[in-house]
């Protein structure tokens, strides 16, 4: 099989590791059959998309709608990088998965608004499967309605033109979306269960996502979600993908 590839923008050791390890363990995938490469450490190598079953792109620190006055050098390399590797992407339909940042990412590269206006604190949200949803293969087996973990500041406020809505929530209308047929992106996270959020705010305490002295609040509202579906985006991607 040819390994998957993530792609990776967390400059915090433990949260990068614990993002691999959980899209590995998720997509049920051995070290081998999921390569890394962590963008903000580095310019992004030559990728044969040839070599690759389907790219994964993880959350990030990064917020796609900040002002470039404001982006980091780092942060405007990597965008312009990821853009370049959308185009290929997506010209071949390549399978793509973006989880949370990548929802921004792909949003923008594919001409969708992406702003502050659906932003979620972080926390458990019902999500809601659409017609779309349900039909779409990527969300095999689960229900029309399951939690998921959250926390982002920024959101989908239109979609690209021709994107397929696969899933809303109260708070965010766009919870993830469909491209051509193979390219995904979702709002929430689906690597995340109660011990992975809880190592993920921990890290992020002061990060802008909530008060830091909230954290102990933030830690016992997650722990008693009951957060066990989305994991199955990441299994079903992989056993669709896998060649």
């Amino acid at each position: 099989m040819k390994p998957f590839l993530l792609l990776a923008t967390r400059s915090d050791d433990d949260a990068a590791l614990g993002e691999y390890e959980a899209v590995r363990l998720f997509g049920g995938l051995d070290r081998d059959q999921l390569h890394r490469v962590r963008l903000e450490a580095g310019p992004l190598p030559a990728i044969d998309l040839d070599a690759y079953s389907g790219v994964i792109v993880g959350g990030s620190p990064f917020n796609a709608s900040d002002p470039v006055a404001e982006k980091s050098t780092v942060q405007l390399r990597v965008e312009a990088e990821l853009a370049a590797l959308l185009d290929e992407v997506v010209a071949r339909d390549v399978p793509f998965l973006g989880a949370c940042y990548g929802v921004g990412t792909l949003g923008v590269h594919q001409g969708g608004v992406v702003d502050r206006t659906y932003g979620e604190p972080v926390g458990a949200v019902p999500v809601t499967l659409t017609d779309a949803g349900r039909r779409d293969p990527l969300f095999a087996g689960m229900p029309a309605v399951f939690d998921a973990f959250v926390g982002h500041k920024e959101a989908v406020q239109t979609p690209p033109p021709g994107a397929v809505v696969l899933a809303t929530s109260p708070a965010c209308p766009v919870q993830a979306f469909r491209i051509r047929d193979n390219l995904y992106a979702t709002q929430f996270h689906p690597e995340l269960d109660v011990p992975g959020i809880v190592a993920r705010v921990q890290i992020y305490q002061h990060a802008g996502y909530f008060r830091p002295e909230d954290l102990d609040h933030v830690i016992a509202k997650v722990s008693g979600a009951v957060v066990d579906e989305p994991p199955r985006i990441l299994a079903n991607f992989v056993r669709r993908y896998a060649r």
